[in-house]
């Protein structure tokens, strides 16, 4: 035994610091899924297996990997200072996780897309409704994983830090969705996003994915720039918002420009907005997303 943990440079603390952590993160995963059937008022096991919704599935699939994005920034391992504040940090932030996801998923739905019912649409198995939930959930949850990483310790401060993290998120997902509705209003006669969502436009709905996706990894990019301080802890989360919004404009600006020369001939208005054209889509939430990793690890 010596002899292997020598030569994969393992030890026992730890394998038990991992135990520990997979344990509780199975456990938060499952309770997820528990979670999403009851807030949408449905059992998860019929939806999945017995009606086959595959938008409920998407928007579940969504729901899990936020919640596995929260539980890496909760994870110290051998930093912590103890197997019991490992199990304690873990399933603390683990739970305000969950919590913080579930509640930018109301908060999506009231203010940022205020005009659709995302519940009914999802039990009504609306797969673009269950992508756009599943891209703002996974957004909310980078944002939440940004700010677990940045803070420190177990307290007061991080916990309000945590929670003003998410404020900021949820502020730039819904300006960011605004200036999408905008921007597809101009280009479709005035014609409602939200309502294109409703009617199954799954091309749409992928795009949008993309956008909410890189406007989470922008506001991200703050962390790198700014140190964790309780004493100056209300100038850093202004300081984050003011950087939040800088960067998003870039992300934006880099983004059209990537788009206009990798898409080049293809009028993207009328095959994604028009032709529901869902390879086109795919590709611009792949540039959207490749900008903000590459512009935010030139940040780091």
């Amino acid at each position: 035994m010596n002899t292997l943990f020598e030569i994969t440079g393992l030890n026992l603390d730890l394998l038990i610091f991992l135990a520990i952590d997979i344990s509780i993160a199975i456990i938060l995963l499952g309770a997820m899924r528990f979670v999403s059937g009851v807030s949408a008022k449905v059992s998860s096991t019929d939806e999945l297996a017995k009606e086959d919704n595959f938008a409920f599935g998407i928007s579940l699939a969504g729901s899990v990997t936020a919640l596995g994005i929260v539980l890496t920034g909760a994870i110290t391992g051998e930093n912590a200072e103890s197997y019991l504040m490992e199990a304690v940090g873990m399933f603390t932030y683990g739970i305000l996780g969950l919590v913080l996801i579930k509640l930018g998923r109301v908060i999506h739905d009231r203010v940022a897309l205020n005009k659709l019912n995302k519940a009914e649409q999802i039990k009504a198995k609306n797969i673009s409704v269950g992508l756009v939930d599943a891209a703002s959930t996974i957004a909310t949850a980078i944002v939440i994983r940004a700010v677990l990483l940045w803070v420190h310790g177990i307290d007061i401060s991080t916990f309000t830090a945590i929670i003003c993290g998410f404020i900021v998120s949820q502020a730039m997902l819904v300006l960011v969705t605004r200036i999408r509705e905008y921007q597809y209003a101009k280009n479709n006669q005035n014609d409602s996003l939200q309502e294109a969502f409703e009617n199954g436009q799954v091309a749409l709905a992928i795009r949008y994915s993309g956008q909410v996706i890189s406007t989470a990894l922008a506001v991200t990019a703050a962390s790198y720039f700014l140190s964790y301080s309780p004493d100056t802890l209300w100038f850093n989360i202004f300081a984050w918002l003011v950087f939040s919004i800088v960067m998003t404009l870039l992300v934006s600006i880099l983004t059209a420009i990537a788009k206009r020369i990798i898409l080049w001939g293809i009028n993207l208005v009328e095959e994604v907005d028009h032709q529901s054209n869902i390879g086109v889509a795919s590709v611009e939430m792949a540039i959207s997303i490749s900008i903000a990793l590459i512009l935010t690890a030139l940040m780091a």
